[in-house]
């Protein structure tokens, strides 16, 4: 799969009723009630958030930009990494108390959720996600060329993976979000402080 860039190849989890693909732009509407989470603290499992994605290889290196404007209580934008439905990672821009945060879910049975206040332009922004030899690195971009870690975790080893944009909107519908350039390549072998 390496060299993969675009939409074409994806399937829908959850395909939301109002989207479409142009010009290597992937345009989603989210549906109601949208969400991905497991038990932790409000006791309840969501696995109806969109999740467009395609296979990859047990080692990949992913890159995708988001744009969307949030409005609401954990509306939510970004990118899904994941095995099954008990194990995957989503990480993006989420609204919560009133501000736009950097955001990742990390599940492995139970999920957890790691935030922190974003200083650049929320509306626009990239992420970059590492799969290899059991561990995920996730960076976050305002540029695309600039890409601070975001996050370093173990991740379950696979052949494949689910990988590709994801958005939700737990307490309404209607987040607008563009997705472009998505590409999939080899594993990068950058060393955990070269930011490039």
């Amino acid at each position: 799969m390496a060299g993969h860039v675009g939409f074409d190849d994806g399937i829908w989890l959850n395909e939301p009723a109002d989207w479409r693909i142009d010009s290597d732009h992937l345009h989603v509407v989210t549906d109601k009630a949208t969400d991905f989470w497991r038990e932790t603290h409000y006791g309840f499992t969501r696995d109806t958030g969109h999740f467009y994605s395609v296979k990859t290889p047990g080692a990949f290196t992913a890159q995708l930009r988001i744009r969307a404007r949030y409005e609401q209580l954990y509306d939510q934008a970004g990118l899904m990494v994941r095995v099954s439905a008990t194990q995957w990672i989503k990480a993006g821009i989420e609204l919560s108390d009133g501000l736009p945060m950097v955001s990742s879910v990390l599940t492995s049975n139970q999920s957890d959720w790691s935030t922190a206040p974003y200083g650049d332009d929320a509306s626009d922004f990239w992420l970059r996600a590492t799969v290899k030899e059991g561990v995920l690195r996730l960076q976050v971009s305002a540029d695309g060329m600039h890409w601070p870690l975001m996050r370093l975790c173990p991740f379950p080893v696979a052949s494949s993976y689910s990988v590709g944009p994801m958005c939700c909107t737990p307490e309404r519908a209607g987040l607008n979000v563009e997705f472009s350039d998505f590409t999939i390549s080899g594993a990068m072998s950058k060393d955990l402080h070269d930011l490039s």
